[in-house]
């Protein structure tokens, strides 16, 4: 499918998709304060997986099967969305939505020491000195978080959502083995439907809701049509248009994203000490960033689902 865009059309795309993958924190915060995490999980996967049923000769196209990539296919699918959505959903019961966004922030830095360690890919100096600065971030902040009623354990909900992004990065790197076989929409369709059926068994070992509010049928609506499949594809058609460099560099909005949403609308409480740490995360960032633009780019793999 060639969508014919412009340079402009391409950003605002991108810039669409990282605001939506941003909100999803607060969204997914507020629909597990009022339905255990595990049934919003699963009638998310449930809805991703009846509109990708719509496009099924689409994503079929371009699949070539080789013998013995089901164990492959299955331990992508286990480590995103089931571990990676069952450690997510627990740690929002513990820890602020913008807490965990922030958290996010680390993942491309972990992607790259996981490739380090599994792919044999190099790292310099400068990245690693920016992975460590990040994640001393993430440890001061998890240090000095209060605990309110939007983050009643912040420091196991931290832990928790680290937890899903190593999930995040063991699922990505089986994402560069597979897609040089499969299409990302058929990876993306396959991890849905094999979610739907990971989070049935949780789902209804605790009673269903006897009445759900229109606002939590409509947020996870919004997480398993719109956060799911549309910001993925808004971000595979910038990717189409614009170079690696770019991309990459746009899935730092994210937790920006994140923390804003969770600071206007679940008016979270971020102090001090915490502020300074938010100032080390970024700045850790932008260490690895830099280098790796010195370095020239590689062509970004799809980056997980968010929240």
């Amino acid at each position: 499918m060639n969508l014919r865009i412009s340079n402009l059309q391409a950003h605002l795309a991108l810039l669409l998709a990282m605001l939506i993958w941003g909100s999803s924190f607060t969204l997914l915060k507020i629909t597990i304060d009022v339905m255990p995490a595990m049934q919003v999980m699963f009638f998310r996967m449930l809805v991703g997986s009846v509109v990708l049923l719509l496009f099924v000769r689409w994503w079929l196209r371009g699949v070539k099967y080789q013998k013995g990539d089901w164990k492959w296919l299955l331990a992508m699918a286990a480590f995103e969305p089931c571990l990676y959505f069952l450690f997510e959903g627990l740690a929002l019961k513990y820890t602020s939505a913008s807490q965990a966004g922030l958290i996010t922030s680390i993942l491309p830095l972990m992607i790259a020491a996981g490739a380090w360690l599994f792919l044999k890919e190099q790292i310099k100096k400068r990245q690693w000195f920016g992975f460590t600065l990040a994640v001393a971030g993430v440890v001061w902040m998890s240090a000095h978080s209060e605990v309110s009623s939007s983050a009643p354990n912040p420091l196991l909900g931290n832990f928790l959502e680290v937890l899903a992004m190593v999930s995040a990065v063991g699922y990505t790197l089986l994402v560069k083995k597979l897609t040089s076989r499969y299409n990302p929409v058929f990876l993306t369709a396959f991890q849905t439907f094999v979610g739907a059926v990971f989070f049935l068994p949780l789902a209804l070992s605790q009673p269903l809701p006897t009445h759900v509010e229109p606002q939590v049928i409509w947020g996870i609506i919004y997480m398993g049509a719109v956060v799911s499949l549309g910001a993925y594809g808004l971000y595979n058609i910038a990717l189409s248009r614009l170079p690696a460099t770019i991309t990459g560099a746009y899935i730092n909005l994210i937790p920006v994203f994140a923390l804003v949403f969770a600071l206007v609308v679940l008016k979270d409480n971020i102090n001090l000490q915490q502020w300074l740490a938010v100032l080390v995360i970024f700045t850790g960032i932008g260490i690895s960033q830099y280098q790796q633009r010195l370095r020239g780019a590689e062509t970004p793999l799809p980056p997980a689902p968010h929240a």
